[in-house]
């Protein structure tokens, strides 16, 4: 076996061009799949790490079609909803918050920024943060009796927002109204929540002039009772508060388990568009490999004639070449492999530096391993129709050929 890969080896430093153009196609391919795999394992992880925190047990209702309060006309939540869901046999605790695109000014400078108005009760506190991942990095969190005081997202606090720092203590207007900054919240992983404004819903409602409207409502869901049938439940008496039939729901009502499986769909289905673009790039590589493997026995034929004057085998040409192809692929594997992990680890720390903690790059042995394994095999199949030509070679004709 030694033998044979060094004869390869050989072969490519007497035709290093030739051999570098051919791996160039295997290695395209190979790190597409590593790099575009890896990112997506690490979303994928960093998406379950969220809903694990979140829990089996919470319920998220939204206008139908719609999120952030910008469903279809016609659909939106109110606090008379909220009070028909906390009916319903299982509900446990429930939160209703306001979501608004709003002015915000701070200094001299005015953006846009989602502003949530929140119940500031412990329990709605506690029920709002679980699903949000919201945590205090600085300062305190709102409570009970404020009314112009707010905490800010990550970016806010951190001059990626506004040109200067927001600070504890400063002071913002949101929609031409002042707000004492009280704390800052630790980084979450994404730009639109690393870039919202808390306040009180009281406040909220004032402000945006939205005495009864609400644009999401939380629940968490009593043990003992199947997330899943209380959702059904809620449906149906939402469905009878406003006279409508099956099928006519104005909101949506989603578990955990629900958003759960939402993200794996639509993730497997990216990642089956992912390997069919990167399939492409490997079936060129491969043809590649094979037209470089059909050059070479057309410029060795004389060789081949004299090593089966000598005594080798038919198996033995086959081998050889089969080797061969196979290192080709391998070689273009191993270096598409790290610049796959080199492309995927640049895209993280290019996310992070813009705020965007829940892009990461996993390196999965079994991905790395398996990306080699395929890299070689194309290679192999690649080059077995060249091979099985050059082991079927007479060696008379191979050593008349000029």
């Amino acid at each position: 076996m030694l033998r044979y890969i060094k004869f390869a080896f050989n072969n490519f430093r007497t035709r290093k061009l030739r051999a570098f153009l051919t791996i160039l196609g295997i290695l395209i391919g190979i790190a597409a799949v590593v790099s575009l795999i890896s990112l997506g394992q690490g979303l994928q992880e960093s998406m379950q790490e969220q809903f694990e925190l979140m829990g089996i047990d919470k319920i998220i209702i939204t206008p139908k079609g719609g999120y952030f309060g910008m469903g279809v006309e016609g659909t939106e939540l109110s606090k008379q909803d909220m009070k028909t869901i906390e009916k319903v046999k299982g509900v446990d605790k429930t939160t209703g918050i306001i979501l608004k695109i709003a002015r915000v000014k701070f200094g001299h400078e005015l953006k846009y920024a989602w502003v949530a108005g929140v119940p500031l009760d412990p329990d709605s506190v506690a029920l709002w943060e679980s699903v949000q991942s919201m945590k205090i990095k600085d300062g305190r969190d709102l409570k009970q009796g404020d009314r112009q005081k707010a905490v800010i997202g990550y970016r806010i606090a951190q001059e990626k927002f506004f040109e200067k720092q927001v600070k504890i203590r400063d002071k913002i207007e949101i929609e031409g109204k002042a707000f004492k900054i009280v704390g800052t919240l630790e980084q979450i992983g994404n730009t639109q929540d690393d870039s919202s404004i808390l306040i009180s819903i009281k406040v909220a409602r004032e402000l945006f002039n939205e005495p009864e409207k609400l644009d999401l409502i939380i629940l968490n869901v009593q043990p003992g009772f199947d997330v899943g049938d209380v959702a059904e439940k809620i449906k149906k008496e939402l469905r009878k508060a406003e006279d409508l039939e099956e099928g006519e729901d104005i909101v949506e009502v989603q578990t955990s388990g629900d958003l759960r499986g939402t993200f794996n769909t639509v993730f497997v289905i990216v990642q089956i568009v992912v390997i069919g673009i990167a399939a492409i790039a490997l079936l060129v590589g491969g043809i590649g490999i094979a037209n470089t493997m059909y050059t070479s026995v057309l410029e060795r034929t004389r060789e081949i004639g004299i090593m089966k004057a000598v005594g080798a085998r038919n198996s033995d040409i086959m081998f050889i070449f089969l080797i061969e192809s196979g290192l080709l692929g391998l070689v273009g594997g191993i270096i598409g492999v790290a610049v796959g992990l080199g492309i995927s680890k640049s895209v993280q720390v290019l996310a992070a530096a813009t705020g965007t903690t829940m892009i990461k790059a996993s390196f999965n042995p079994f991905l790395i391993l398996g990306a080699l394994a395929f890299s070689f095999i194309i290679g192999s199949i690649s080059g077995l129709m060249p091979a099985r030509r050059a082991a079927m070679l007479k060696p008379v004709d191979a050593l008349r050929y000029e």
